[in-house]
Parts: structure tokens; sequence; C-alpha cells
């Protein structure tokens, strides 16, 4: 256990109030907020990734140990950990199976959507790659918010390696979704499906626009050229 203590020591001594106090502000932890009753250091991104790096030697279990912590940075460190841990073991499938299915168990702690986005690509999406994908469909209809985000971002992993129909199908799934945040998420992976194909993207949007959310539609459409971003925004 001493690692894991040095550790959050080595955090905690780098907080700082104010940044904690912005981040409270910034993640919404007020009541009835998406990410209400939420704790900060005031850690900032590059700082957790530089403690990350000075403790690879940490075991997944070890890792795991953190993500129940009750400020968010830890639990951010613990998953960018375990994101290491199963990059690190290509050659050892047993050991990347264990996290991913301890990511998907405690997607409680796992709940807004920077420690989402940040990990479950490179955990979730990497593990489905050249697996079956239902999980993430149960996961689009499950009622947490989060487990809704993770089913959409894991799609990135496919997107970068040229497989969209699971974006696309999932898109759909959350496509009449009430929370901003699902919007969002949404409308950032079409975007990146339109990176690489423009024609794919503006098939979806010829079918679904009218039936999109604003927020998901403007992200979607964000690197178009500004006659067709009008020309979507005005149907």
């Amino acid at each position: 256990m001493k690692g894991i203590d040095l550790l959050q020591k080595e955090l905690h001594s780098l907080g700082s109030p104010e940044k904690a106090a912005f981040l409270s502000r910034f993640f919404k932890t007020g009541k009835g907020q998406y990410g209400e009753g939420d704790l900060f250091l005031g850690v900032t991104m590059p700082e957790i990734r530089t403690v990350v790096g000075q403790y690879s030697h940490l075991s997944p279990k070890e890792w795991q140990l953190l993500l129940h912590n009750p400020y968010h940075e830890i639990r951010m460190t613990s998953l960018i950990g375990l994101m290491k841990c199963f990059q690190k073991a290509k050659k050892f499938p047993e050991i990347q199976r264990q996290i991913f299915e301890f990511y998907l168990a405690n997607l409680d702690y796992i709940n807004n959507w920077d420690l989402v986005d940040v990990t479950c690509r490179n955990i979730v999406g990497a593990y489905l790659f050249k697996r079956d994908r239902d999980i993430l469909y149960e996961l689009a209809q499950h009622p947490h918010l989060w487990a809704q985000r993770v089913a959409i971002v894991s799609t990135w992993y496919f997107i970068k390696n040229n497989q969209f129909s699971d974006t696309l199908k999932i898109a759909e799934l959350l496509l009449t979704h009430s929370h901003d945040l699902i919007h969002k998420a949404v409308g950032w992976m079409l975007r990146e499906v339109g990176k690489r194909d423009d024609l794919v993207l503006e098939e979806f949007l010829d079918t679904y626009t009218l039936q999109m959310p604003r927020t998901t539609l403007r992200y979607a459409i964000e690197r178009f050229p500004e006659s067709k971003r009008k020309y979507y925004l005005s149907l």
C-alpha cells in the first residue's frame, strides 16, 4: 500500500484551493447538477499525467484501489493508470479482460464526462475492437448517464480504425436523449466520422437532421464549409 499512499499524498500536495473551486464550478458539482457532490483537489491534467508516469510500476489491482476515492483527480489518476496498464498488456489478454470488466463494473465512480472521455475509448473501445460489441448497445440503453456516454465515446476507437457502423447505430439510439452531455458526445463522434468520410456523415445527416438536437448538429457539422453548415442548420 505504500506506493498508493505516497501517490495520494503527492496529489494532495499539488492541490490548489483556487483551482479546486474553479473545477467544482466547471464540472457542475452543485445540488441537482450532473456532478453533484464531487470533490476536487485542484490538480491539473498535466500534473496528473506526470504523477501517473512516476508511479508506472503500480499493478492494475493497485490502480483499482484508487478509483473509489472521493476526490475527482485521484479517480482520474486511477483510470489513466489502468489505461496505461491495459495498453502495456497487449500480450496478456487476461489482464486486459480484467481491466475492461472492472471498468464497466465501476461506472458509478467514472462519473463525469472527463473521466469517461479520457479513458473509455482506450479501454472499452480497444477491448471490444476485435470482439462482440453488444455490450455497447446495452450501455446506450441503460438509464445511467455515464454508461450512455461510455457507449458512444468508446466507438472513437473504431472510428480511428475506419469502422463507422457502431457509431452511427448508437448515435441513432441516443438521438432523442434529453441530456446536453449526450447531445455533445454524439455530435463529437459524428464529427470524428466526418473527418474520415464526409459522405458517411452527410448521409446520416440527410436522414436524421430533423430529429437531431441542435447541439448535436452543431458539433457534427463543425468542420463543414460555412455554406454547408448553413444548409444543415436551416433544415
